[in-house]
Parts: C-alpha cells; structure tokens; sequence
C-alpha cells in the first residue's frame, strides 16, 4: 500500500474529527505529545513481554500499537475542553493537530510501509523536517492553551 495514500486517509479522518467537533489545538496537541511520549515508552517493553510469552508480533502488530498509543490521549481529550467560535480557528485548529498527529505517526508509519517514488520524496522530507514540525506545533498548542476563552455574559445589564 502507497504510503502516501494512508496519510491522506489518517489526515482527512483526524482533521475532520478535530473539525466537527470544533476542538481547541492546544490541549489535544500536548496530549499528541503525551500519547508519543508513552508510546516510546510501552511499545518497546510490550515486544519484550510478547517475546517472553512465546508471541511472535509482527511489525505490522508493533506499529499499530505504537499508533494507537499515540492518539488515544488525544481522542479522549476530544470531547474535554474549549471550543473554537469561529470557521477559520477550526481550520487552523484541525489543520495543526493533524500536522502535528502526523508527525507523530510518520515512524511508525515508516516502519511498515516503503516509501516509492513521490511518496517517497513527501515522507523524506516529513522524515527531515519532523523535529522542527513538532516543535513549532508544540509551541503553537501551548500559546493556543494561553489564549484566553471568552465566555458568553448571562448576566442582563441593568439600566439605571
């Protein structure tokens, strides 16, 4: 399968989950952060513990698991949180998570399909440049949860 292709899939399926439900970047691109973290940490110890138990896990199973532990903070924050009010704050919103996510899933992505031809020459330089895209995204998420949130006034004002 075309690498290339299921990025496109993963990245249209998260940007228009972060898009529908309107969801702020800023939590939900620290909890991508959180979910790489942990996935560094579980996924290596999880092969060692199939190893132990005589289970042969494929590098399919592996980089399933890794990706899954990657977003699961993230899909759990979806529904936690600010909303964006407005049509260009969701896009941009979506748009930076799913560039941060993939940034994230480009390894274990990686290490599962081969990269071809122009898919390869895209994964090269997402490969390449993959440090400097979490990195400006990761400051983005935290300016985003710095961003004060307006909060609609009930209260009726009173003419004296």
């Amino acid at each position: 399968m075309n690498i290339l292709a299921v990025c496109i899939v993963i990245a249209a399926f998260l940007f228009f989950a972060v898009f529908i439900t309107k969801r702020k970047f800023g939590l939900l691109g620290l909890a991508l952060a959180a979910g790489s973290i942990l996935s560094s940490l579980w996924v290596e110890r999880a092969g060692y513990i199939l190893g132990m138990l005589n289970v042969t896990a494929s590098l399919l199973v592996i980089s399933l698991i890794s990706a899954l532990i990657i977003l699961l903070p993230a899909m759990t924050m979806i529904f936690h949180d600010g909303k964006y009010r407005t049509f260009f704050g969701r896009v941009v919103g979506a748009s930076l998570f799913t560039l941060l996510a993939l940034a994230f899933l480009i390894d274990p992505i990686g290490r599962v399909l081969i990269p071809q031809g122009m898919s390869a020459t895209i994964y090269n330089w997402l490969v390449l440049n993959n440090h400097t895209i979490i990195a400006v995204c990761l400051i983005l998420a935290i300016i985003d949860l710095l961003i004060p949130k307006h909060k609609k006034s009930h209260e009726k004002h009173e003419s004296h």
